[in-house]
């Protein structure tokens, strides 16, 4: 990834985030060392309910939020449970691990084993955000932190939120600056590579059906639409945010005969992709004869999200997914 610096909003970071008491001990302490000198420390965060005073050095954390788990990963956070079914398949330290106990999804998540772990820290958020008051109820000494994006603000400065505060929370504040900043210049690249003037369309793959995402409200692609300003090559009324877009017909798709053609395989980060039956968006999208003569395909300007995408909607699957898209642009004007 590029590294050019971009400076970063300063009212988000003034609303995001107040610290205190927070020594060089306790940074230390987030990598494994001097947390006898951290003991008893604590930091100030401002989250979706308020401030939360959180341990420094938090002997037992456990992740619940999606968008979390790859970023935690990445700075070596262990975590003592989790809810294995929803971990990306890509973040196999935390899926895989059989000393973190595996709570169960959030359909039927199983708090009790939760409460077993004894946590000092949770970070929760996006699909057990429904169980906020209930995990707070069973775990009164624990600290609590949500950082789920909120209705109404812009969806960049809210991961830029959650993944600063991430970064204060553990001690990485420089490899969180650095997560921003590449996120920055990748969605500065794809502004000045998209030509403003080719129509585009997301859309989302799930049971072997094509679903459409809206603008700005749409799962995933939907933000990306206002950050670059792109040209939708069709408008739905009463589009929803449905996690599997909403119902459109192939043949709708090949009347708006789209340039760009942007793809998020919901089956392939969920159970699905395990049963034989699964069919990958690529296939889906290529097999399907109504959209063989879409400007997308003919021309091979179909970019499809990792496939973790669906269950691992961070700034850094964001950052990967403008970078390719930056790059697919600057290839198509070149």
């Amino acid at each position: 990834m590029a590294h050019k610096r971009f400076t970063l909003v300063a009212t988000i970071l003034a609303s995001s985030l107040a610290l205190a008491g927070c020594s060089s001990a306790g940074q230390d302490s987030a990598d494994g060392s001097n947390s006898a000198d951290s003991a008893g420390q604590t930091i100030e965060v401002q989250d979706n309910h308020g401030t939360q005073t959180v341990p420094v050095s938090p002997a037992a954390v456990v992740a619940t939020d999606n968008r979390s788990f790859e970023i935690l990963d990445q700075w070596g956070v262990d975590l003592v449970a989790a809810p294995k079914p929803i971990v990306p398949r890509t973040v196999d330290n935390y899926k895989n691990n059989e000393d973190i106990v595996d709570i169960g999804n959030h359909r039927e998540p199983d708090l009790e084993a939760l409460v077993a772990t004894q946590p000092d820290l949770i970070v929760n958020g996006q699909r057990f955000a429904q169980h906020y008051e209930d995990i707070r109820t069973l775990n009164p000494d624990a600290a609590i932190v949500e950082l789920e994006p909120r209705d109404g603000e812009p969806m960049d400065q809210e991961l830029i939120r959650h993944t600063t505060a991430l970064g204060e929370i553990f001690g990485k504040q420089d490899e969180a600056q650095q997560l921003v900043d590449d996120f920055q210049d990748a969605l500065e690249r794809a502004k000045q590579a998209y030509d403003g003037q080719s129509s585009v369309m997301g859309l989302n793959v799930s049971g072997g059906e094509i679903g459409y995402v809206a603008p700005s409200k749409g799962r995933f692609w939907g933000p990306i639409f206002d950050w670059l300003e792109l040209k939708p090559a069709l408008e739905v009324d009463d589009a929803s945010t449905s996690h599997t877009g909403d119902d459109i017909s192939v043949e709708a798709i090949a009347e708006a005969n789209p340039a760009w053609m942007l793809v998020m395989d919901r089956d392939g980060a969920i159970s699905e992709a395990d049963k034989p039956e699964y069919m990958p968006a690529q296939d889906v999208i290529k097999n399907n004869d109504a959209l063989r003569d879409v400007q997308a395909v003919k021309d091979q300007q179909t970019l499809f999200a990792p496939v973790d995408t669906y269950t691992n909607e961070n700034i850094i699957t964001y950052t990967e997914v403008l970078n390719n898209l930056a790059d697919a642009f600057e290839k198509h004007s070149a």
